[in-house]
């Protein structure tokens, strides 16, 4: 297992979920990802994600105007 960061910053949506579904299928499970974004809809788009694709939200962290998204792979095929 290993931790991956992805930059998300100035991307709208569904810009940050798409990248952050390009990045996973390139991981495997267990590994970690943290996706730093300044789009708001984020906290709520990449979570959702997560759920339809058996993939785990680990947590949602406010650094001044960017979020950190925090997932763990799933056994999925993404």
């Amino acid at each position: 297992m290993s931790h991956h960061e992805l930059d998300a910053r100035r991307l709208l949506c569904p810009m940050p979920v798409i990248r952050t579904q390009n990045r996973v299928a390139e991981l495997a499970p267990g590994d970690t990802l943290d996706v730093t974004c300044t789009d708001p809809g984020a906290a709520n788009d990449i979570p959702a994600w997560c759920r339809i694709n058996g993939h785990e939200l680990i947590g949602i962290e406010q650094r001044e105007d960017e979020l950190v998204v925090s997932v763990r792979v799933g056994p999925g095929d993404d």
